[in-house]
């Protein structure tokens, strides 16, 4: 197997903490957070970030096991201790601490996934907008999406405190793309 060449697009608005583990080709957008310790894996293909993103300590991308580009949309939230191989997530979407989401799954948009959940079905399965999974059976179902407007508000306000605090701390990469 050949060795991976890492190559690395980071936007200049984007804050990624020097201490990040990043493999591969990988492209993170304007204003995405990539906290300390974070690791961002594209070994079998390459990862394409949208704008905005909030990486906190978590495994994105893992062992990601399929050629195609891994694509993720705007405002999403990758919380610790969480992997996420998919291929294709949508926008605001949360998966939360030590959550796993397997490379069979592709998710739509405000979707959340519990803390500790395994998302790991054997055949490819799609999330459909507004897609909760909870408990230790990774149970499903359907969110009336009342609150977004609040959601929203909130991650921007948080990312903001981020954009501020985390440069004072950590030692930050710093982005090539305008």
């Amino acid at each position: 197997m050949p060795a991976i060449r890492d190559k690395f697009t980071i936007h200049s608005k984007a804050i990624v903490c020097q201490d990040v583990e990043l493999k591969g080709d990988i492209t993170i957008g304007a204003g995405s957070i990539v906290h300390p310790k974070a690791t961002i894996f594209a070994i079998a293909g390459p990862i394409a970030r949208s704008p905005r993103h909030h990486y906190r300590d978590s495994n994105l991308g893992g062992s990601f096991r399929r050629k195609e580009v891994m694509r993720i949309g705007d405002d999403n939230l990758f919380e610790i201790g969480c992997r996420v191989e998919s291929p294709s997530i949508g926008d605001f979407n949360t998966i939360s601490t030590r959550a796993r989401v397997h490379h069979t799954v592709r998710m739509g948009s405000y979707c959340a996934i519990g803390a500790g959940c395994l998302l790991a079905p054997t055949e490819d399965e799609v999330l459909d907008d507004y897609t909760v999974v909870y408990g230790p059976a990774a149970e499903q179902r359907t969110w009336s999406g009342r609150g977004t407007v609040q959601e929203a508000d909130l991650r921007r306000k948080h990312a903001e405190y981020l954009r501020e605090m985390l440069p004072k701390f950590n030692r930050v990469r710093r982005g090539d793309a305008a």
